[in-house]
């Protein structure tokens, strides 16, 4: 094969061996040990090399294929130590992304953040400027994939740095760092040539390429600290920092071999401001490597253990460690401190935290590290040390963080076979090792019937594959029944370092993820009790976050509410939401949203909350077509919120006829409606067989007395084994005010024109005085008291005069016939007065013959049905316990007001049930 003559004039690609300004012979040893390391791996192509000994040049058969370097060698000068390197607490740490060093007036500001550090020596830790390290591994890839626009990518990060570089320096530094740039740029010109030709770049010459961002960002920063009178030296950390490669695109740091080549390069260049370049290291071999993907963080928590600093400072753009993902959660809160364990047990499962393995070096050596943020120098930031003191010794408190983990599959292998023989687990994992899978979670029952593991969705395929092909005799004999694959599954971790020593966590946890009606399908916990793992739907994962992170005191209680029906009710609940919603965040921990208002005609939607302040005039200016289907679509796919709440204000039979599906979506049900606890029987029992059946809830305690606590009272009597022996009242607050005023010489139809006017009947009065509405509410009761009882069951005696109730086809005209009857209102009086007696509306229900009726009934002056004033009810139990004096509940039992305040008090309920303080 002809080859290509090398002189022993260094070829450009070669010179790029140099890491720092040097003399040249030392380059061209640098560059020959390159050469002769990929001759001794066989990293060639075309014919055989040939090395001239005499004139130390390279010579290689004339081909159209180049030579393929895969790494540049470093030469490690043995320079006698003459310095000695201190250690300990006068150095500090600091390490700054790419974000922070992205312009030239950042940059500035990391300068300016260095001096004003008051520590005796410091040493500074920089990756390279943002998106550059991507822009370096495109040049690689670009080159190798022959695609010719690779010279125009490596221009375009010639001008970023030149750009900088005029815009942060000037004089002699400026001057320098561009020669600088220019030569390595003119020899990484050569090298992605020589890529380019080979078509192929080995892993350690791609980091070597791609090393050069942490370079010219290390020597710019330092120009600007020099240029503020400090004296500071640049360190090539590739000359310091030994690693080896450990699987799995690891390294392990030589800690002893580091320490020798700090205490020599210190020893050459002792100054007490140190830019030091993130990201790269070499090998034992003096061969170029990185310490892969976000390794300038472990770069700086390994240069932080070998100078035993007081503390590593990790600059970035947020204001410390979140207890959740802040895009997830938006009430996620920063975290003051963390343990070493609790932070590397967040960064596992992909809290951006650090990186992994960052913690190692500095926990060795009990560092602590701080992160913090250069856009924000107020902040105090977050402390990773040893075991950061309780502040409050809460629960709560014990559980620091949650994490999630997305697009998981759960592989459950299961059998009766499996149980009490050995090697089974082993068999397992040694399948899914051989696929290179890599397992997140591991769960096993006790009874070794089954074992179930997390891999990532995307290996999932070929771990099943190879256990269907490693246990077919197995699953053949029977011995195992199934090799099963759930995709779409998410993990949920809660990270804590006193979850060890406090009873009650994971029920904690398992009760909010409950009341949220996430479904969990397994469990893992280690011994040590750092972290509790559960694997759910990944379509869970976020409101299963939220609720978790809500319930752990992390964030408000909050609640996603809906309301249909902003008329009378409904506006009066908007308004008192709107004076109370501070008072409630502040006093008992609840954030109440109303994420949507919708009546008949129109709907307001909102994401994060409305305006309750202006909630009508959005009404009016911002709202859409209503749509009952849009507005629940919109309640129900809300991930801002894990806890969501539809309010019911109407009274209509076709919105009451969704409450089963509602509770079925995982949404709570609020109503002062009637129409579905006193519908037809077989809707009723399914609606509250779903509501007792799931963890959602269902609360109606307006329905029968408005404010007054009718069902709780009566749940109350019967939970706590009392019976029920009779039940009677007066339960429309409009009838009651109605016959309160119904005295002396006033015309029953000037009352009820007087209560319309008032606001306390509907705009029909027709259906306050037929009698049905205190039928509906018999009913509740019947039903609540076990009673299987239809509204047909029970015989109401209506006040509509018959003929009225046929002939008027509007309330209007109803209005202007009924004085007609006022004589015989008149008479029925009357003759009430002379027994000594009043007129009253009731409802009745007597428990034991299982029986109801509405109607007009006389009671003496002396009875607590005849002392009623204004609107309000009365409610008398007749129980086993109440048997010679009944218990009775009296109060107001009709107006807006009440009405919306009993519907208020059940929205607080939930939310005591959803983990608010009581």
């Amino acid at each position: 094969m002809q080859g290509l003559a090398v002189s022993c004039q260094l070829p450009p690609a070669a010179a790029a061996a140099r890491w720092r300004p040097r003399a040249s012979s030392s380059n061209r040893e640098a560059v020959l040990q390159c050469w002769k390391y990929e001759l001794s791996q066989d990293h060639y192509l075309g014919g055989p090399l040939r090395i001239g000994q005499s004139q130390g040049s390279l010579h290689r058969h004339r081909s159209t294929n180049f030579l393929r370097p895969a790494a540049a060698a470093i030469s490690v000068e043995q320079d006698e130590v003459n310095t000695y390197l201190p250690k300990g607490d006068m150095w500090s740490v600091h390490k700054f992304g790419g974000t922070c060093m992205g312009t030239p007036k950042r940059i500035q500001c990391v300068a300016n953040i260095v001096l004003g550090d008051s520590s005796e020596r410091k040493l500074i830790i920089v990756s390279a400027m943002s998106k550059v390290t991507d822009m370096m591994y495109n040049l690689v890839q670009k080159a190798q994939s022959r695609d010719d626009s690779y010279a125009i990518a490596l221009a375009e990060v010639f001008e970023k740095h030149m750009t900088a570089a005029k815009d942060l320096l000037d004089g002699e530094d400026l001057a320098r760092f561009l020669s600088q740039l220019h030569s390595d740029v003119s020899n990484l010109r050569a090298m992605l040539r020589a890529i380019y030709i080979a078509g192929h770049a080995t892993e350690s010459f791609s980091d070597f390429v791609v090393g050069h961002g942490e370079l010219w960002s290390a020597q710019m920063l330092s120009y600007a600290i020099k240029k503020s009178g400090a004296p500071c030296s640049w360190m090539d950390t590739r000359e310091v920092l030994v690693v080896t490669p450990s699987g799995c695109n690891q390294v392990d740091p030589d800690y002893l071999e580091c320490e020798k080549r700090l205490q020599k390069w210190f020893s050459r260049q002792p100054a007490e401001i140190i830019v030091a370049t993130g990201f790269i290291a070499s090998t034992a071999g003096n061969i170029p490597t990185t310490l892969k993907r976000d390794g300038s963080d472990f770069s700086a928590a390994i240069v932080g253990s070998l100078v035993r600093a007081r503390q590593v400072t990790i600059w970035t753009d947020v204001d410390g460690v979140f207890s959740a993902d802040p895009r997830k959660v938006s009430e996620a809160v920063i975290l003051s401190t963390l343990s070493y364990q609790e932070a590397w047990e967040m960064s596992y499962f992909g809290a951006n935290v650090l990186h992994p393995r960052t913690i190692i070096p500095v926990m060795k050596d009990n560092i602590p590290i701080v992160i913090r943020n250069m856009f924000n120098l107020s902040a105090p930031g977050t402390m990773i040390c040893k075991q950061p003191a309780n502040e409050n010794g809460d629960l709560d408190a014990c559980v620091k963080s949650f994490a999630t983990v997305d697009n998981l599959a759960l592989v459950n292998v299961e059998g009766t076979g499996m149980a009490g023989v050995p090697g089974t687990a082993s068999a397992i994992f040694s399948a899914v090792k051989d696929v290179g899978a890599n397992v997140i979670m591991i769960s096993q029952a006790s009874s070794e019937h089954s074992v179930c593991f997390a891999v990532p969705e995307k290996e999932v395929a070929v771990v099943s594959a190879e256990l269907h092909d490693r246990f077919r005799e197995a699953l053949a004999a029977g011995r195992l029944s199934k090799v099963e694959v759930i995709n779409g599954c998410s993990i949920l971790a809660a990270v804590g370092l006193r979850m060890a020593s406090t009873p009650g966590v994971s029920a904690i946890l398992f009760d909010a993820l409950a009341k949220a009606n996430i479904n969990v399908r397994a469990i893992a916990q280690g011994c040590s009790e750092y972290n509790i793992t559960v694997v759910l739907k990944q379509q869970d994962c976020v409101r299963a976050l939220r609720a978790a992170h809500s319930r752990f005191f992390l964030s408000k209680t909050t609640l996603a509410v809906g309301i249909i029906g902003p008329g009378l009710i409904g506006g009066a609940l908007l308004n008192q939401l709107k004076n109370q919603t501070a008072v409630l965040k502040e006093n008992m921990n609840i954030d109440l949203r109303v994420i949507g208002i919708t009546g008949s005609s129109t709907m307001l939607l909102s994401d994060t909350g409305i305006d309750l302040t202006q909630w009508k005039q959005l009404l009016q200016k911002e709202a859409e077509p209503a749509d009952i289907g849009s507005f629940v679509h919109h309640l129900s796919d809300n991930h801002v919120f894990p806890n969501k709440v539809l309010v019911d204000c109407t009274a209509d039979t076709s919105v009451a006829s969704h409450y089963y599906d509602w509770l079925k979506k995982g949404i709570h049900v609020i109503t002062p409606n009637k129409k579905a606890n006193s519908g037809p029987l077989d809707q009723y029992l399914k609606l509250r067989t779903m509501q007792r059946a799931s963890y959602t809830h269902y609360f109606y305690e307006a329905t029968v007395g408005a404010g007054l606590p009718i069902i709780s009272t009566l749940r109350g009597l019967l939970e706590t084994g009392d019976k029920i022996l009779r039940i009677e009242g007066i339960f429309s607050g409009t009838l009651s005010y109605i016959f309160n005023n119904f005295e002396g010489t006033r015309a029953f139809s000037d009352v009820v024109a007087e209560a319309r006017e008032a606001g306390y009947t509907e705009p029909d009065p027709r259906d306050d005085l037929s009698g049905t509405d205190v039928a509906r509410k018999v009913v509740v009761l019947a039903r609540e008291s076990g009673l299987r009882l239809e509204l047909s069951d029970i015989p109401v005696k209506s006040l509509v005069p018959e003929t009225l109730a046929q002939s008027c086809s509007s309330a209007d005209e109803f209005m202007q016939k009924l004085p007609s009857f006022d004589e015989d209102w008149a008479r029925q009086r009357s003759d009430a007065e002379a027994a000594g007696e009043v007129l009253r509306y009731v409802g009745a229900l007597d428990a034991v013959n299982r029986s109801g009726q509405v109607e007009l009934r006389r009671y003496r002056r002396d009875h607590p049905f005849a002392q009623l004033s204004g609107s309000d009810n009365i409610i008398a139990f007749t129980t086993s316990r109440y048997k010679e004096q009944p218990l009775i509940v009296r109060g107001p039992g009709a107006g807006a007001e009440v009405t919306a305040g009993g519907v208020f008090c059940d929205i607080l309920r939930l939310a005591s049930y959803l983990g608010a303080p009581s």
